[in-house]
């Protein structure tokens, strides 16, 4: 076997000293609590972290919390609402920001502020916005003759409330991306095109579309778990004692409640590995099928 030399013995310890940091990092606040949830997840978590073997206990109470349930239908029918929107909006709004129009720079740092906006600062603007009493959109209905509505109490309203605001704070963020990833292809695709006598819509269609799928196969998937993982827009807009609560509580929001405030953190670990393995699922899902409609040629 042949030597390291000095040079290169050096060169490793260098190396392994630069990269150390980040796998320190990584190992405490990524992997040491991934491993200490999974584990929590077979114990009941009492006082001072003292913990009790009760093997899948959690796990068979959790199939039988009608609470979960509805936090996981919650979820899912942010999922099916956002989703789409964002990604329609958000593409949307990118071909009309790289079309040549006048204050294009201004429009782009307008719609990507949400984006930089603390979300604890958005839920509560939106939050004073759909006041019943007081709120700039009932004051706005109430000059038009129209009764106040109770958007964050009512049930039926409340969680389509949670809806805009996070269709509007995550819009303009993958509205940057999907510029980004139109910029990127080549002007020959759409000269030859109108060369040919192709409009814009069949351009759309045609040469753009196709084109940024690589693009909107990363918006898709890291919006598809962002809305999986809502919270904070929940926790600070709806009341934790109203009838809304139980129609917009996530799964999130249920794992909190039993971790912090029910002291429950066996069965809220449980709670995070079911969502997880969810998300892992629906990924994979996603991995497979985007074989059959992504272009990265």
């Amino acid at each position: 076997m042949k030597k390291m030399s000095k040079r290169k013995k050096m060169d490793y310890i260098a190396g392994y000293t630069m990269i150390f940091p980040l796998v320190l990092g990584l190992g405490v606040f990524y992997f040491y609590p991934i491993f200490r949830v999974f584990y929590d997840s077979f114990h009941e978590v009492g006082a001072f972290n003292k913990s009790k073997w009760v093997g899948l206990q959690n796990y068979v109470t959790m199939f039988h919390d009608k609470t979960m349930w509805q936090a996981l239908f919650n979820t899912f029918r942010y999922v099916i609402v956002i989703v789409p929107a964002v990604i329609i909006l958000a593409l949307l709004l990118a071909v009309f920001l790289n079309m040549k129009i006048k204050g294009k720079a201004f429009f782009r740092v307008v719609y990507f502020i949400p984006a930089i906006t603390m979300s604890a600062a958005v839920a509560m603007i939106w939050r004073w916005m759909f006041n019943g009493d007081y709120g700039l959109i009932n004051y706005i209905l109430n000059l038009f003759g129209i009764k106040s509505i109770r958007f964050l109490s009512n049930p039926n309203l409340a969680w389509i409330s949670i809806c805009v605001v996070t269709i509007w704070s995550n819009v303009g963020y993958n509205m940057i991306i999907l510029l980004a990833g139109i910029q990127g292809i080549s002007k020959s695709y759409y000269e030859a095109a109108s060369m040919d006598g192709a409009g814009s819509i069949r351009q759309f269609f045609t040469i753009t579309l196709p084109l940024i799928t690589p693009t909107l196969f990363f918006v898709l998937v890291t919006t598809l778990i962002g809305t999986f993982q809502t919270f904070d827009t929940i926790y600070m807009m709806i009341s934790k004692t109203g009838l809304a609560m139980a129609a917009s509580e996530s799964m999130v929001v249920y794992f909190y409640k039993n971790a912090f405030e029910f002291s429950k953190k066996g069965y809220a670990s449980a709670l995070a590995i079911f969502l997880f393995v969810i998300i892992m699922i629906i990924t994979a899902v996603q991995m497979k099928l985007q074989k059959k409609w992504v272009n990265y040629e």
